[in-house]
């Protein structure tokens, strides 16, 4: 991990601001996170699904005085308002677009000021932040470094789930803290529960190392002749990989003829024992 703390102004992110009397049973009743007992000044991960189960848009939910705010994908952010404002009928909610700037903290050094929010997949990951500065002492970094840095942690994002096609659960966000599986009905919700509940999440998420180049997105990982599954990200001598758990133990892993190697976090490791 970096010795200093590193400031990374997310342009890839946007907010959505959301008010009224009935913003928080609207949204509730949406995504994959509880809403009902979000604080002010809390953040949480979840996503909105497809009515079959898969991420259409992964979102960070942030408690407000009046509301609540969602960090979403910047190229997404138009979509969602109009898929909000689709859902919304007679309730009574306000939903706007937000010129708060996203921004992240990681690496090592003192402790930011107020605002700052844990992130709430991991505590390593640093902390999130809208419309903040850099604080004192901190280099300021891109967004590639941030993707390198949660890549090293074993973390995916938005460029390895895409949209409409992975499911979260293959994507870790039940291991992540992004499901909360005893709130109840929500867009896609009967699927996702069905995987957990039967255990039949044959497919994670999770780092491949290599020596040389990065493997191209969307390169087989053989298991000897078999399919073992397929990269997503990469760079730096680690690979965000949609693996197989059948077929990746104990096998050797290769991708375009070079061994690889699959990493497993000491997180993943404690979620699911």
């Amino acid at each position: 991990m970096d010795q200093t703390l590193s400031y990374v102004r997310l342009q890839s992110r946007a907010v959505i601001a959301l008010g009224g009397p009935d913003w928080r049973d609207f949204l509730h009743n949406l995504i994959s996170q509880n809403v009902e007992t979000l604080a002010v000044d809390e953040i949480r991960f979840g996503a909105l699904l497809t009515p079959q189960g898969k991420v259409l848009y992964d979102l960070f939910l942030i408690g407000a005085e009046d509301g609540c705010w969602l960090d979403v994908a910047a190229e997404h952010r138009d979509v969602i308002l109009q898929r909000l404002t689709i859902y919304r009928l007679r309730a009574k909610v306000t939903i706007t677009a937000s010129e708060a700037e996203v921004a992240v903290l990681f690496g090592q050094g003192e402790a930011p000021g107020e605002g700052w929010l844990t992130d709430p997949r991991l505590p390593d990951l640093g902390v999130r932040g809208y419309g903040l500065a850099a604080p004192e002492g901190a280099t300021e970094g891109d967004e590639a470094d941030y993707a390198a840095f949660a890549r090293s942690l074993g973390v995916p994002g938005p460029a390895d789930w895409g949209v409409e096609q992975t499911y979260p659960i293959e994507a870790n966000f039940d291991l992540l803290h992004g499901i909360d599986f005893k709130k109840g009905c929500f867009v896609g919700q009967e699927t996702t529960s069905r995987m957990k509940r039967r255990g039949t999440v044959k497919t994670r998420f999770l780092p491949l190392a290599f020596e040389g180049a990065a493997p191209a997105p969307g390169a087989e990982v053989l298991a000897g002749e078999l399919r073992a599954g397929q990269v997503l990200s990469g760079s730096g001598g680690l690979a965000m990989a949609s693996l197989r758990l059948d077929r990746i133990e104990g096998a050797d892993l290769t991708v375009d003829g070079r061994p690889v190697q699959v990493v497993r976090p000491d997180w993943f490791e404690r979620a699911l024992a």
